[in-house]
């Protein structure tokens, strides 16, 4: 069964992000240990590396990941919005990323100031992308609604978030 989006539309990904949907497949997302679930909290210092991505379907099932901060540079001006931190491309169902094609390299999460929503975004292809897809002009001011429209993907079919803010220099580690 998949997860329902309510905790989407609380934290504000559904009208922020994306437009409401009805999720049909199951993602999960760890960064070490720690299993992401809707508005967790995580360090930016623990999602330095790209997360474990699990994707549920049948291999000859491809999909499409995105990753992106609305918040940015800060939430109360979301300028930049949306900050695109990771794309992948043609993943087989029942596999993650590293099966898949990344057109953009994951970058970690870098919050200046206050708590920023970072999304992961699962939309199941109509067919394979290849070299149809375009590295986008910039990180900043990406629009994950334009890109799956201009890929002909349709609504999502899962998406995680998690909140970050800046850590005090001290407490790194």
């Amino acid at each position: 069964m998949a997860a329902s989006v309510d905790p989407l539309v609380v934290g504000r990904v559904i009208g922020d992000v994306l437009d409401m949907y009805i999720p049909t497949a199951n993602m999960s997302v760890y960064f070490g240990p720690k299993h992401i679930t809707n508005g967790c909290e995580i360090k930016p210092s623990a999602a330095v590396n790209p997360p474990k991505v699990n994707i549920s379907g049948n291999s000859d099932e491809l999909y499409t990941l995105v990753m992106t901060d609305p918040d940015a540079p800060s939430p109360s001006e979301p300028n930049m919005r949306e900050w695109v931190h990771w794309i992948v491309v043609d993943i087989p169902g029942g596999t993650n990323p590293s099966k898949g094609k990344e057109i953009l390299p994951y970058m970690e999460p870098r919050p200046p100031v206050g708590i920023h929503r970072y999304i992961f975004v699962l939309f199941r292809q109509n067919s394979p992308m290849g070299p149809m897809v375009q590295l986008p002009p910039s990180r900043a001011n990406f629009s994950t609604r334009m890109f799956a429209g201009h890929l002909d993907l349709g609504l999502p079919v899962a998406t995680v978030y998690f909140n970050a803010q800046k850590e005090p220099a001290s407490r790194r580690r």
